[in-house]
């Protein structure tokens, strides 16, 4: 299948090569990826900042990124909860009506898209350890995923995947909430954090970048024996790591 990657600026900027292996990931499972070198932001900070105008400018240049008959795939829930859900309050009756909603029914975040449409979850992925996974407020909550993830980890060898207490809490990172409410943002990574520990985890895997960032900076302040993964850094491991 071909397809266009959206790589979310936060990855592009922070953790190249979570990008790097989410390509690789995608042409074991078969895609020939096309990667359009003008993307940069689906709009997300600006939106959930109260700046309508300039997410409503920025959501016009992705629509504008990708052809609108194209598969779209991102490794980040809340970029894809962003298109599918927030376009709605930006372009419903504009112009591109027609072609927003093209786009929304092809974007898919990188686990759905494997699981659900590709129908693959091996990759001869290799990682020892004991792990939680982390369901993001955006993934859940927007996209309605829970069971992917969980699938794709189950086939990666070594790996003993296991429960987290209240796992449908938030991590507390909430993009602009973190340094707004700096003190609850931290309560709530620390006990992330805390219930991973008291799980005996060594990882702590999700699908979105953003909550890994927030919670590994609470892991190295306060020097914590556990470790933050991106799904896709995990699924290349072994074989296709950068």
């Amino acid at each position: 299948m071909n397809i266009e990657l959206f790589i979310p600026c936060f990855i592009d900027q922070l953790f190249p090569e979570t990008a790097f292996n989410t390509v690789k990931v995608l042409q074991k499972a078969g895609c020939t990826v096309n990667y359009n070198p003008s993307q940069t932001c689906c709009g997300q900070p600006a939106f959930n900042a109260g700046f309508w105008d300039d997410a409503k400018a920025i959501g016009s240049k992705f629509l504008n990124d990708f052809p609108t008959d194209s598969v779209i795939v991102t490794p980040s829930a809340s970029c894809t909860g962003m298109v599918k859900n927030y376009y709605n309050d930006l372009f419903t009756n504009t112009a591109v009506h027609n072609k927003c909603r093209n786009v929304q029914g092809n974007i898919y975040e990188l686990s759905d898209f494997l699981v659900n449409i590709l129908q693959v979850d091996y990759f001869g992925a290799e990682l020892d350890g004991k792990a939680v996974y982390h369901d993001s407020c955006a993934a859940l909550r927007e996209c309605k995923i829970k069971t992917e993830p969980r699938q794709l980890l189950s086939k990666v060898l070594g790996l003993d995947l296991v429960d987290l207490m209240d796992n449908e809490t938030c991590c507390g990172f909430g993009g602009t909430f973190a340094v707004k409410f700096d003190a609850i943002s931290t309560a709530m990574a620390q006990q992330k954090v805390d219930n991973a520990l008291e799980a005996e985890a060594e990882y702590i895997i999700s699908t979105d970048a953003s909550c890994l960032m927030h919670l590994q900076s609470y892991i190295d302040k306060n020097n914590l024996p556990i470790k933050t993964y991106h799904l896709a850094d995990v699924l290349a491991m072994g074989w296709g790591n950068v």
